[in-house]
């Protein structure tokens, strides 16, 4: 008998922000796979990354648990093998599970090889991953033994062959399948982008939003770098772009596009001199506002969904469209009922937003730690419990340009928010501890100790 359950492939880029995408009001950039997808899908206006970080946030999407569940509260710190997680509910499911690309789980050293076992998180019968490197003209990954192996050309077209041959492979198995693809761009290195791409943008031309403030002493030379880098960030974007149509073209090639469930989205965004801040563990819309674009059998098509959704929903929420059960481990939400039809009553007022240790980029730019949340018209952040640092009326004020803490016309909406951002935490079980004692309180202390004597060596 056919097995006819629907298959998932969930593509994700690094550090690729909302607005740097067609389809999310960008005139600019050139995405057009995406833009296509998005019409014939699903597209969430309201997606964000709870962690705008790249380890912890990966983390809570393969888990649906927060940061004090799974243990990685920063980069490079290795994820708890206990937990059920995208990977091993669809294996034990009977689906057939492969994972391509960036991993970044696995601890330090960062070129790590991770073995067949637990540490895979049920990603078994496909295995084509480099933990962490992101020296995009140099690719390599490690398949199911400790060699290497190096290969040639643009990072995002190796892994994306590595994804069509697992494709192909399962043409005759009589399985469904889940697949993920993890594409390290358009993460600095910003210029390691091939050039038929950056030819694609003229920095010159390029217009900035409204909140880049190019910080240094030489404001008409940083403005040019500025322009340059975001030229570069788009270039990079373009790039994946056209590989996610190699990928859905190899589905329809296959005769399983109308069978599966195709996800793109992101881990976190990129600041890129928005508030004058680089890359990413910001609070602010470009750093925790995400793509997230959805086709498949059981969703409309040219629909946008208006509910909030975090990342740490993904799991749920993709485990719902594919009628799988979730564990009840995962505390995370099922948000498949409202991207299926926003017609569907939705009591979420809130997501999430958290960066419990300020390391590296927040570390070198002295952000402080921070605990927030964004509702449906604001964002809202405090820097210890009751300390709010940052309000902004995300409907009137987009570009979140006027800090309205402390305003007296905001001062009960201000104490509500604080209020319902302690309910957040306690649900996620986080005591709004320092960084440090974070560590102690995981037992991750040496582990850290570690990570900074191998990473920063």
């Amino acid at each position: 008998m056919a097995d006819d359950r629907p298959n998932l492939l969930l593509v994700f880029a690094d550090q690729l922000r909302a607005d740097a995408v067609g389809c999310y009001g960008n005139e600019v950039v050139r995405t057009p796979t995406i833009d296509a997808l998005a019409r014939q899908g699903v597209r969430a206006q309201h997606c964000f990354a709870n962690y705008p970080c790249c380890g912890p946030m990966r983390a809570s999407m393969l888990t649906a648990v927060d940061a004090s569940r799974h243990g990685v509260i920063a980069n490079d710190l290795a994820i708890r093998t206990d937990l059920p997680t995208l990977g091993t509910t669809l294996r034990d499911a009977g689906y057939r599970t492969g994972y391509v690309g960036k991993w970044h789980l696995d601890g330090v050293p960062r070129s790590k090889y991770t073995p067949p076992g637990p540490r895979r998180l049920g990603f078994d019968d496909y295995w084509a991953v480099c933990n962490c490197a992101h020296d995009y003209f140099r690719p390599y990954y490690y398949r199911d033994t400790p060699q290497r192996i190096d290969a040639e050309g643009y990072e995002p077209i190796v892994q994306t062959e590595l994804a069509i041959e697992f494709l192909q492979s399962h043409r005759e198995m009589n399985q469904p399948f889940g697949l993920v693809v993890s594409w390290g761009p358009p993460h600095d290195p910003y210029p390691q982008v091939p050039e038929q791409y950056r030819d694609l943008y003229d920095p010159a031309r390029l217009p900035l939003r409204p909140n880049v403030q190019p910080a240094t002493e030489n404001a008409l030379a940083n403005g040019l770098e500025c322009r340059r880098t975001i030229a570069d960030y788009y270039a990079a974007t373009t790039a994946l772009d056209e590989q996610l149509d190699r990928l859905l073209s190899t589905l329809n090639q296959l005769g399983m596009a109308e069978n599966t469930l195709v996800v793109f989205t992101s881990d976190h965004g990129d600041m890129l001199w928005s508030h004058g801040w680089m890359k990413k563990q910001s609070p602010y819309a470009e750093s925790v506002h995400v793509p997230l674009v959805l086709r498949g059998p059981s969703l409309p098509a040219g629909e946008t969904c208006d509910a909030l959704v975090g990342l740490m929903d993904l799991t749920p929420t993709l485990l719902g469209l594919l009628g799988v059960e979730p564990p009840d481990a995962m505390h995370w939400r099922d948000r498949s009922d409202v991207l299926r039809d926003e017609r569907h009553a939705d009591e979420v007022d809130a997501v999430l937003l958290a960066n419990p240790f300020a390391t590296d980029e927040a570390r070198d730019q002295q952000m402080p730690e921070w605990r927030g949340l964004r509702t449906h018209t604001h964002t809202y952040v405090e820097t210890e419990p009751g300390k709010a640092w940052l309000l902004f009326s995300d409907i009137e004020d987009p570009y979140q340009m006027r800090n309205l803490v402390g305003d007296p016309t905001v001062r009960d909406l201000q104490r509500r928010l604080s209020l319902r951002l302690a309910a957040l935490l306690q649900q996620a079980d986080d005591p709004f501890l320092p960084g440090e004692q974070w560590l102690d309180r995981l037992g991750l202390t040496a582990a850290w100790q570690d990570r900074e004597a191998r990473v920063w060596q």
